[in-house]
């Protein structure tokens, strides 16, 4: 997981699952997340998270 993988676990609480990677990203910029941030999420390659394990396991997917 890179450094803005990791760091965006703190903008994930509260979220509502499952989640889009649109609404992920909505989330985000909503709540602060940086520009390296938003460009992980972004980066991501699944759609659709239908729970917080879903979303890690994603996260860990990210160069």
């Amino acid at each position: 997981m890179t450094d803005s993988g990791a760091a965006l676990h703190e903008y994930l609480a509260g979220l509502d699952y499952p989640v889009s990677r649109e609404d992920l990203i909505r989330w985000c910029q909503e709540n602060g997340a940086s520009t390296e941030q938003l460009q992980a999420v972004r980066a991501l390659p699944v759609e659709q998270f239908s729970s917080p394990t879903e979303l890690t396991e994603a996260l860990r997917t990210l160069p």
